[in-house]
This record gives C-alpha cells, structure tokens and sequence, in this order.
C-alpha cells in the first residue's frame, strides 16, 4: 500500500499543477456552495486549494494508518517502494507534460479534473476501513486490494482515454484537436 499511497500523492500534486496550469476550462454542471461556479481565475485557485487540502488531508490520514499498521520496513523494502514511487514521478511528469500541451488546444472541465483523482482513493479507504475485519490473511488482503486497486485504475484509465471522457464527461469545449 506504500507504494500506491506514493502513486495517489504524486496524482494528486500533478493534479493541481494541471487545474492551476489551465489557461480555458469549463465550470459545466461544476458547483461550489450550491452555486453554479464561474470559470474565472479565482474559479480555479479556490478549486485547486481545496482539492490540495481535501485530497492532500485524505492522504496525510492514509499516511497516519500507513505508518500505525506497518512501521517503518527494512532498508531493502524502503529503497523499492522509494524506487517505484520515484519512477512513477517521472513517469507521470512526462504524462503532464505532454498533456498540458493538449490542455492548451481544449477547455477541460474543471470539476471534472479536481473529482476525477478521487475514484484512486477508494481501495485504500475501503481496505482501511474493512480490509482486516473481512480477510485476515495477509495474503488475500493483498490481493482483495490488488483487485480493487486493479479496478480503480482501469476505470480512470478508460474514462479519461476514452472518446465518451475526452467529450462527454470530462466535459470539453472549446478548440478540440484529436
């Protein structure tokens, strides 16, 4: 779970750099205090800042149980899940990178991308809070969170790679070029 933890920070901090980084975006159907939001400068700061907080608190709470549950591993097991985090970082600032560029030719939904990042959170939520009352075996923990892990992935993969994502729900307008 170290390492997915790791993954999900990393989402999370390219997340706000993409919602602060958007020069267009769309508030569709995107509200703030019940109020239809309007897709102003101050629009986006707020939504970054409370995405930073809420998804960044969420975190800082898995960290907690992370570190209650499991300690502090061996040099060895500290270096990989470091390595893999690390990988995934520059991974994923490539995939920023290149998708920024993308950004500039479109109005991505600006709900959309501050929610969107939340579908990751819900296999390490459901696994700390019914992961050890249902499996006790460490074993089929792993793999009952593998499973949902597996799940999460595929779907934000599909809904943001897919045609019905790229125009339908993450809720583009503006210049698109595909």
């Amino acid at each position: 779970m170290w390492i997915y933890w790791g993954q999900s920070v990393i989402i999370g901090y390219f997340n706000v750099r993409r919602m602060l980084a958007l020069k267009q975006f769309s508030t569709d159907n995107f509200r703030i205090n019940n109020r239809p939001a309007e897709p102003t400068r101050k629009t986006q700061r707020q939504t970054a800042f409370f995405f930073a907080v809420h998804y960044g608190g969420f975190h800082f709470a898995y960290l907690v149980f992370l570190f209650a549950e499991n300690g502090i591993a061996s040099g060895v097991a500290i270096a990989g899940v470091v390595a893999c985090i690390l990988i995934f970082f520059f991974n994923h600032r490539f995939s920023y990178h290149y998708n920024r560029e993308r950004d500039a030719t479109r109005a991505p939904n600006l709900g959309f991308i501050m929610f969107f990042p939340y579908v990751r959170i819900i296999p390490m939520h459901l696994m700390i809070l019914m992961g050890n009352q249902f499996v006790g075996d460490s074993t089929a923990r792993l793999v009952m969170f593998l499973v949902l892990k597996t799940l999460a992935d595929v779907a934000m993969h599909v809904i943001e790679h897919s045609r019905i994502g790229r125009h339908g729900l993450l809720g583009l307008s503006g210049r698109e070029t595909d």
